[in-house]
């Protein structure tokens, strides 16, 4: 538990240093709020631009942000000085996730409210928005552990979460794309904000499903990194 609370405060005073990873939770509500303002369509329902952008900020904004951090921390030697110390990897992700996570509470909130959710549909709502957080937060630490510095770090994340991101559109536009995307946590995310009076157990159980393979991925990454 010490561990993980210096970690977390350590994380607390650095994000807010850091300009590019606090721009993450900004931006794509701004966008968001600015298309469902600007952009009036019939044939569109309020909230599609929501999702849009609520898709892109877990597959691409919460993912590049834990990357960032981690490959900052690799940069500055302080993630081989924990792992000498014996910092378990569950320890390391809980406490530089908790700042991630605790911010993405007020993102996700933010687009519940620009998307027009309301009443009894904000749980299953916030529900899929903070289990793909963790999903893609797990996506992000693996990336950050992976690559060689932050160049590489930024060279990996872009192409990963734009395809993460775009996926929904893709899958509403492709039967075979959508097969394979209703696997996706940010496939799940567009589902429940599109439909959140739909049974919540299904997407809830396939973005667990996510958390839990990418949990292990990162475990085994950590631990080669330890070696």
């Amino acid at each position: 538990m010490n561990a993980i609370s210096a970690i977390f405060v350590k994380q607390s005073k650095d994000m807010f240093r850091n300009i590019g990873v606090l721009a993450m939770f900004v931006v794509f509500p701004l966008v968001a709020l600015a298309l469902e303002s600007l952009i009036e369509n019939p044939d569109m329902p309020r909230g599609t631009f929501s999702a849009m952008m609520a898709g892109m900020f877990a597959g691409l904004g919460l993912m590049m942000s834990v990357a960032s951090i981690i490959s900052e921390d690799k940069d500055r030697s302080s993630l081989k000085f924990l792992v000498i110390a014996g910092v378990k990897p569950m320890s390391y992700l809980l406490g530089i996730g908790g700042v991630v996570f605790l911010a993405s509470v007020a993102t996700s909130g933010a687009f519940g409210l620009i998307g027009g959710i309301r009443g009894s549909a904000w749980m299953p709502f916030m529900s899929a928005m903070l289990s793909a957080a963790i999903a893609s937060m797990f996506l992000g630490a693996i990336i950050g552990l992976v690559a060689k510095n932050s160049q590489a770090t930024a060279g990996l994340t872009m192409p990963v979460g734009m395809a993460l991101g775009l996926l929904p559109m893709a899958a509403d536009m492709n039967e075979t794309v959508a097969r394979f995307a209703d696997f996706i946590f940010t496939k799940q995310i567009s589902v429940v904000i599109n439909d959140p009076t739909i049974a919540i157990a299904r997407p809830l159980a396939i973005i667990g499903a996510n958390v839990a393979v990418l949990a292990i991925v990162f475990a085994i990454v950590y631990a080669k990194k330890a070696k």
